[in-house]
């Protein structure tokens, strides 16, 4: 009788696990989309940050890097969202130093 009622349990438990589950992926998912979404919102600000830019400082900020870099990010959130789920691709370093 115990052996059915621990069968019984990890049963019911199982039942109320799974979807929690499957709407953790979609609430996931749904993030990445929203990540998507800010990432489209920085090129304004960084356009507009550029042009603030002095010409004739000595240390500039590479914008074309950090745009570099928020490409590969964008890019590996959408084959992550594109992609069926399997084991995970490699991912290039970002070039993370942005001064020069």
């Amino acid at each position: 009788m115990t052996g059915h009622r621990l069968t019984a349990a990890i049963l019911l438990a199982l039942a109320f696990i799974a979807p929690v589950s499957l709407a953790d992926v979609d609430a996931e998912r749904a993030m990445l989309a929203r990540l998507l979404h800010e990432i489209a919102l920085l090129e304004p600000l960084i356009t507009s940050s550029e042009a603030e830019a002095d010409p004739d400082a000595r240390i500039h900020f590479q914008y074309d890097w950090l745009r570099q870099d928020l490409e590969r990010i964008r890019g590996g959130i959408q084959a992550h969202l594109d992609a069926p789920r399997n084991a995970p691709r490699p991912v290039p370093p970002l070039r993370g130093d942005y001064r020069q």
